[in-house]
């Protein structure tokens, strides 16, 4: 450790940097979680690799917690520490688009809608999440499931190379010809092995989608899931859709007197020829009755942006997660006890498909773990008033409690809770121990432990 305090080596940092007695202290601590209520030593508002570097080094040499903070959607609150440095890439949000390459270099702290905003100009898309304001760095790390990953993988399948600031402070480039170690450990293996200053994407030629959201009583659930499980399995991968519970908000494609109703949903993106797409998902409007659809062709962006009004940052959130391998009828039974208890506008399930091309890639050649399940589930527990804190945790326990044991064991690291941290072997699955030699190899102190954490 360094003899010199943490003030006099956060003074050798160029870039600005906010500490508890500056004006802005308490915006620029705020994260995507209301729940989250940290109080960082100082925030460092990095613009360059070498304030990256210089951050990484004060906090080493210091002592001092060190949290990276790309878009500030951890639903943990990885992306703050109380008392320690904050690393926040905010301001890194360049996004460099080569179209003959088909190629994107995209800065560390830029959002899904930075990049789908520079992709979309040249008519070219990669897989992505589906709130628009979530970081494109921390959805990385984790794998990426998103509306594209039927047809295109998982968004860290599409990740061609990375450069990366080391937990000793030194910059190095990850591809497959380069550390390939590190950068095989990158794809799924959360933020445990450095700070990606900069990711660099294979692009699809992806612009204009079909799709949309189609809602129905809730009382169809049933057969809306066991169709859906069929149809799915078959379906072209160039369709994306995921199945959902949701209190219906008051958008003006839903009649009004169903406004506030419980109810469940599809969420389509037909990403191939948009003349095609009515075909590809009339099944789905056959399925049940439907009580609204919002159903046309529209840019990739505004698909992947449809939620953000829904759930705006400062929302207090408690998520649980699960991986199935195949969705079996007691599983449906389970959700359709629990999935219409939503309590709130805000909270939902979503049961993400995770099949198509993200199968197709063998288990071994990511971090990802998990390459042999079928759907990936997400309860998020999601709501405005800390008061109701009780109710929604215990809805999203009792929720996960009657699934879990249908379920694979682990789950989605990025839709994963503080809490979930214990699980850390299952939640990484079948390549657990080789990544904890590569933590070994590339932070053998564990640096980086504000993550979902690989213990070296």
């Amino acid at each position: 450790m360094s003899t010199e305090t943490p003030t006099t080596l956060l003074e050798m940092i160029e870039c600005p940097v906010i500490t508890p007695t500056d004006p802005g202290y308490d915006e620029a601590r705020r994260v995507y979680n209301g729940m989250i209520d940290m109080r960082p030593a100082a925030i460092v508002r990095c613009q360059t690799v070498g304030d990256v570097i210089a951050t990484v080094n004060a906090a080493r040499e210091s002592g001092l917690e060190l949290a990276i903070r790309g878009g500030a959607h951890s639903v943990p609150g990885f992306g703050t520490t109380d008392g320690g440095i904050v690393c926040d890439l905010s301001a890194m949000t360049a996004v460099d688009v080569d179209p003959q390459a088909m190629t994107a270099r995209v800065g560390g702290g830029a959002t899904l809608h930075d990049l789908d905003a520079a992709t979309y100009a040249h008519g070219l898309a990669t897989v992505g999440g589906i709130i628009s304001s979530t970081g494109v760095g921390g959805l990385t790390l984790g794998g990426g499931i998103g509306h594209l990953s039927r047809r295109f993988g998982l968004a860290c399948d599409n990740l061609i190379a990375a450069e990366v600031v080391t937990a000793g402070g030194e910059v190095v480039r990850a591809e497959e010809s380069e550390n390939p170690d590190l950068f095989w450990a990158l794809r799924g293996g959360s933020g445990n092995f450095g700070v990606v200053t900069a990711f660099e994407f294979s692009l699809h030629e992806v612009k204009d989608v079909y799709g949309g959201p189609i809602f129905y009583p809730v009382e169809h659930a049933g057969e809306v899931l066991r169709f859906y499980r069929e149809f799915i399995a078959t379906a072209p991968e160039d369709l994306g859709a995921f199945f959902a519970f949701q209190i219906a908000p008051p958008l003006e494609f839903i009649p009004a007197e169903h406004h506030g109703e419980t109810m469940c949903l599809i969420v389509t993106c037909w990403s191939g020829d948009p003349d095609k797409g009515p075909e590809a998902i009339a099944p789905l409007l056959d399925a049940a009755p439907v009580v609204a659809q919002h159903i046309g062709v529209m840019p990739y962006p505004t698909l992947n942006s449809a939620f953000d009004a829904l759930l705006p940052a400062g929302l207090q959130h408690y998520w649980k997660a699960a991986f199935v391998t195949e969705l079996k009828d007691a599983a449906i039974v389970a959700h359709l006890k629990w999935g219409p208890k939503l309590p709130c506008v805000e909270s939902t399930m979503h049961l993400y498909p995770i099949d198509g091309a993200s199968h197709r890639v063998p288990a071994d050649t990511t971090a990802w773990g998990h390459r042999n399940a079928s759907f990936a589930c997400v309860i998020a527990g999601m709501w405005p008033d800390p008061a109701d804190n009780d109710t929604n945790i215990a809805w999203v326990h009792d929720y996960y409690e009657a699934i879990a044991p249908l379920s694979e064991p682990g789950g989605y690291i990025n839709f994963l809770s503080a809490d979930d941290g214990t699980r850390a072997r299952d939640n990484y699955g079948a390549n657990y121990e080789r990544l904890r030699a590569v933590k070994r190899a590339y932070d053998p102190t564990n640096v980086f432990h504000r993550n979902q954490n690989i213990q070296p």
